[in-house]
């Protein structure tokens, strides 16, 4: 158990920071400009550091999430990068409902730069890596 929880633990960090590293780079390749701790702490009034612990907490938990839930049901799938890409659609899915309550909690997220379909396709593309990521560092699922 204690095992499991290192490995949701360590997978979360370092899917988060992959993750992010991705949509700083996106600009580069055509993409908007995108910044997860900046909207979280600017919709909900916290300052940029406080955006970048929720990120990475945020991270964590969705790793937990696939260690102790999905973890299990994905088992018959062999290929840990389509379990990543499934697990990662699932959180870009969950993020986008949640960040639609929150819009509605705490006002509106500040708006990406440039085009929105652009801007879904990041943020698709960064959540399935950041699924990947997760499940290539989980092991014994």
């Amino acid at each position: 158990m204690k095992s499991k929880l290192l490995q949701a633990v360590f997978s979360g960090i370092a899917a988060t920071l992959v993750m992010t590293i991705v949509m700083f780079i996106g600009p580069f390749m055509g993409l908007p400009k995108m910044n997860p701790a900046t909207m979280l702490s600017m919709m909900m009034g916290f300052p940029l550091f406080a955006g970048w612990v929720m990120h990475f907490m945020i991270g964590i938990i969705f790793a937990l999430t696939f260690v102790f839930l999905f973890a299990p049901i994905l088992k018959k799938i062999n290929s840990r990068v389509l379990k990543g890409m499934i697990f990662g659609l699932a959180v870009f899915v969950f993020a986008q409902i949640m960040m639609a309550i929150m819009g509605a909690i705490f006002g509106e997220a500040p708006s990406s730069e440039g085009s929105m379909v652009l801007t879904i396709v990041g943020s698709i593309m960064g959540h399935i890596i950041y699924g990947i990521v997760v499940v290539l560092f989980v092991r014994n699922e």
